[in-house]
């Protein structure tokens, strides 16, 4: 075969490669993306199904799955008794959550204001030890006729 029969030969090849892709692409039918509709609460008839559920509350006093209510941050006590409701897990009620919560943020708070009185106290120490540091290596100049009184370390330079 010579050298143009043998790109003729490529340039077929890539052609019926391509032509084929085409016509794949367009037989296959184009989905739409579509979600399937949630389903709703009411349909769950346990709490381990209800409670995984973000948009969902299981309440243990009537045994049934209702739509969480996301107007409130805490479902209404006609809703449902918060030691009743679960949301997330079975094994947690809400008063048990909310104590849990404020625990950690009541711990946070006070190991955020701990360490900056702590950081305070340091800086305090640390700047009232570098004045007398201060003082004392300037007793020490004195002493020794290192330092002048004047009122600028520059005077020495003037002098002269």
């Amino acid at each position: 075969m010579s050298l143009s029969k043998k790109e003729g030969h490529r340039t077929l090849t890539s052609s019926l490669v391509l032509g084929a892709f085409v016509l794949f692409v367009s037989f296959v039918s184009r989905g739409e993306c579509q979600t399937p509709p949630p389903t709703p609460c009411s349909s769950y008839k346990s709490c381990d199904q209800c409670a995984p559920n973000t948009k969902c509350l299981w309440c243990f006093t009537s045994n049934n799955c209702t739509d969480y209510p996301v107007s409130w941050l805490l479902p209404p006590p006609s809703l449902c008794p918060l030691s009743q409701a679960r949301w997330g897990m079975c094994w947690l009620n809400f008063e048990g959550l909310i104590i849990a919560l404020a625990v950690l943020g009541g711990t946070a708070l006070v190991s955020i204001v701990v360490c900056c009185c702590c950081c305070c106290c340091c800086c305090k120490k640390r700047s009232v030890r570098n004045v007398e540091r201060k003082a004392r290596h300037d007793q020490i100049r004195k002493k020794y006729g290192l330092m002048s009184d004047s009122d600028h370390p520059y005077s020495k330079f003037e002098n002269e």
